[in-house]
């Protein structure tokens, strides 16, 4: 396979990496030129600056890992050319081109994958699991917990020029950490009302949201909510959903999941494998995503998925600015 990866920023260089690992040698790059990271790992590869001149390579597969706001500047002529799409999340910043995009993968047969990599995360898969197998009743309400502080993600660079700190990039706190959105919607079902507000203290002094607390109310009639920030030191990220006989939980940062169920009484841990690191959601995401261009599997995080997340996401910053609860279905 022939890959094309656009973007050789932290997440560009992993996935770079990652398909190395996995034994996928034929990779031409399309870079802006605008990365900080060094590039002597690059010397053996094709650079390609025009989209153009990188599809003439005919790729069987292309990851976008660029700024969120140019993710569907290259991936409609990509879909439209029938290159397969990995597109990190979320799709887009806007729902603008979306269907634009949905257009053209029909029309060229690109099949597309969202970046979406807490679906292959093994407490989350066996939190889906309990779900699905009714074992514990259905899901009544959930919380999630995410801080992060930004000024950490990338020690090399000025944080405040970080897309995830830049609006005309597509950041802020609500978009970037918006992995919440999708995984809620894969665990709990479909989002119809978000209400959100977005903290006012301007801590790390940059032009869009710090930090957000959203409520969110399911078609099944279950309530979550999610806080998110740039702020918090050190990092938390975790999930507990109450069903109608349990209780689930998975902590992101130690990686253990539990549950609790009623009629047993008693609670359960599942620790992660004693090699697992973060890099294995990132690994998985890429077999699945061969997987996906082989014609063996079909995407388990689709556009239509990733376009519900960011809708809700859209709705969260919607409901800050406007002071008032939305409804998806309008």
């Amino acid at each position: 396979m022939k890959f094309l990866i656009a973007g050789f920023g932290s997440i560009g260089r992993r996935h770079f990496r990652n398909l190395q690992e996995l034994g996928h040698k034929e990779i031409v790059l399309l870079r802006s030129g605008r990365s900080t990271l060094p590039t002597e790992e690059l010397q053996d590869f094709i650079v390609e600056q025009d989209m153009d001149a990188a599809l003439a390579h005919r790729p069987d597969g292309m990851i976008i890992a660029t700024p969120t706001a140019s993710h569907l500047d290259l991936a409609i002529p990509a879909a439209a050319a029938g290159v397969h799409l990995l597109i990190e999340k979320p799709v887009s910043h806007s729902l603008e081109r979306v269907r634009e995009l949905e257009a053209a993968a029909k029309k060229g047969g690109s099949k597309i994958l969202i970046g979406f990599q807490y679906r292959f995360h093994p407490g989350l898969i066996q939190m889906k699991a309990a779900i699905d197998s009714g074992a514990i009743g259905k899901p009544i309400q959930a919380r999630v917990h995410w801080g992060e502080y930004l000024p950490d993600w990338h020690p090399w660079e000025d944080y405040k020029q970080s897309y995830s700190a830049r609006g005309d990039l597509g950041g802020g706190v609500t978009l970037t950490l918006s992995h919440p959105f999708d995984y809620l919607h894969w665990l709990i079902g479909k989002v119809m009302t978000v209400s959100t507000m977005v903290g006012e203290n301007r801590v790390l002094d940059i032009e869009v949201d710090e930090q957000s607390q959203s409520l969110l109310r399911f078609e099944n009639g279950a309530l979550a909510s999610v806080q998110l920030d740039y702020l918090q030191r050190p990092a938390a990220h975790w999930i507990e959903i109450q069903c109608e006989q349990g209780y689930l939980v998975c902590d992101f940062q130690t990686n253990y999941f539990k549950m609790f169920n009623n009629v047993e009484g008693k609670l359960k841990e599942f620790p992660p494998d004693n090699d697992f690191d973060r890099n294995h959601l990132f690994l998985a995401q890429t077999e699945h995503f061969i997987n996906v261009i082989d014609g063996k599997a079909e995407p388990n995080c689709t556009l239509e998925d990733g376009t519900h997340a960011l809708e809700i996401a859209l709705a969260a910053l919607n409901s800050a600015e406007q002071n008032k609860l939305v409804n998806l279905a309008e």
